[in-house]
């Protein structure tokens, strides 16, 4: 058993923790009835998700080539456009961007691309002060902690356990409301934001016929992190790309819909490079850091492609019944639930991530409310044949799957052990349904034997 697979069993127990429960589930519980009525706005939503979903298989299968037009695009308007193959490759870019400007402080918008490189802690490392100017990103980055859900990075606090957090690191009033929480978060952030000379986002879509960068958010901090520094740089991987700006007309209003429920994001922002000399304000350099770190690989697979399709919206963590009740920490990956078990184990290897696919119940929620129409739990069943396939299961596992396949090939194979030879078996294993449950007895004779007759 590999040591991710025994920290994922493990920190899994939290889901009989009530008020971790509790929480998880009453702030899932706000997006559910949100994005309920935030699909009412469309007339016919499974037509918008399937022109969605065409939209972005088409850029999978033609990668390669709306790279470029956005790379040659971006290049005329003034981009520095710089390509990583991973993690490291990213970082160190940035790194050297950083100290080309003589700067220590950067300030961050939400971009969990950021946290797939563990940008903050590779740069604390190297000296410098990356501060979250998102909310929620602010609230983990303060008690220490990573994003736990991909749209929402404290979703698994109360508003009490926020109020203690800045009370014990601020000095906050002890039972301080959001309201007054908020705007002491604004105060500190307004200094970072103008005296920060690098800012650094994501992307939502990067959009290959203007070159130009699409961020949506609702607290203003993206464009603030754009706006004030001298320096802009966008974190993205090569899946965010989008043919044409008038795709935007349809991604920007879905990725609304089911992530948040809104008709619309507060703020959606087209970049297209810094600032020209009859303007005043924004940035005098834009660099875009395009990151593959194994999408190539997600690319090159028949199936598992559509994965590349996601627009990171969260909704196949809300729909999840295992995140629902485990939360995002188990996984112990940048993205949790449906799609982060689907992706994880091409990014850091099926070896130490391929029990993610089995934690699933197959149950099709995810693929249902998925916006660009990815069949996750289909890749999820792939992924459990891959892990069959190169025998990572251990040594018990596949030869109780091959035991498994060999008994249920042949009615005769299943009737040879009679019913009091089952039970010892079952009994061998008291665990095999987990502690809450006991394996029914089976009977001494089959059904076939008894009823039907069969051999």
């Amino acid at each position: 058993m590999t040591d991710t697979k025994k920290i994922f069993l493990n920190d899994s127990k939290i889901a009989f923790d009530k008020e971790h429960r509790k929480t998880l589930n009453f702030n899932i519980s706000k997006y559910d009835e949100a994005v309920k009525k935030g699909k009412f706005r469309y007339r016919n939503m499974d037509l918008a998700k399937h022109r969605a979903s065409y939209l972005k298989k088409k850029v999978v299968a033609n990668l390669p080539f709306y790279l470029e037009t956005f790379e040659q695009n971006a290049r005329q308007n003034g981009i520095d456009v710089l390509w990583a193959r991973n993690g490291k490759e990213a970082v160190d870019e940035i790194i050297r961007i950083l100290k080309e400007n003589e700067t220590r402080l950067l300030v961050k918008s939400k971009s969990m691309i950021s946290e797939e490189i563990e940008l903050n802690e590779n740069l604390e490392k190297a000296g410098f002060e990356p501060v979250e100017t998102d909310l929620g990103e602010f609230i983990v980055q303060v008690a220490g902690e990573k994003p736990y859900h991909i749209l929402t990075p404290a979703m698994h606090k109360s508003k009490e356990d926020v109020a203690e957090l800045f009370h014990q690191k601020f000095k906050t009033p002890e039972n301080a409301s959001p309201t007054e929480l908020t705007q002491f978060v604004r105060k500190v952030l307004r200094k970072k934001f103008t005296s920060a000379e690098i800012g650094v986002t994501g992307a939502n879509f990067l959009v290959a016929d203007v070159g130009g960068v699409a961020l949506t958010e609702n607290e203003g901090n993206g464009f603030m992190s754009v706006a004030f520094p001298k320096v802009h740089i966008v974190i993205s991987g090569i899946e965010k790309i989008i043919p044409s700006v008038n795709d935007l007309s349809l991604m920007f209003p879905l990725l609304a819909a089911l992530g948040t429920g809104q008709q619309l994001t507060v703020y959606n922002s087209l970049l297209s490079g810094p600032k020209r000399k009859n303007e005043t304000n924004g940035p005098e350099k834009m660099v875009v850091v395009l990151l593959d770190n194994e999408r190539s690989k997600i690319a090159s697979q028949p199936k598992h492609n559509d994965a590349l399709k996601c627009i990171r919206c969260g909704a196949c963590l809300n729909t999840c019944p295992i995140y629902k009740n485990v939360g995002g920490y188990t996984y112990n990956t940048t993205y949790s639930g449906p799609i982060g078990s689907v992706i994880t184990p091409f990014m850091r290897g099926f070896d130490k991530y391929n029990h993610l696919s089995f934690a699933c119940t197959v149950c099709g929620a995810c693929t249902n409310v998925c916006p660009v129409k990815i069949p996750l739990h289909d890749l999820l069943l792939l992924n459990r044949k891959i892990a069959i396939d190169e025998n990572l299961g251990g040594f018990t596992w596949n030869m109780g799957m091959k035991a498994y396949e060999w008994a249920f090939k042949k009615r005769k194979n299943l009737d040879l052990l009679k019913g009091k030879n089952k039970n010892r078996l079952v009994k061998s294993n008291k665990s095999v349904l987990g502690k809450q449950k006991k394996f029914p007895a089976f009977a001494e004779q089959s059904y076939s034997k008894t009823v039907l007759n069969l051999k």
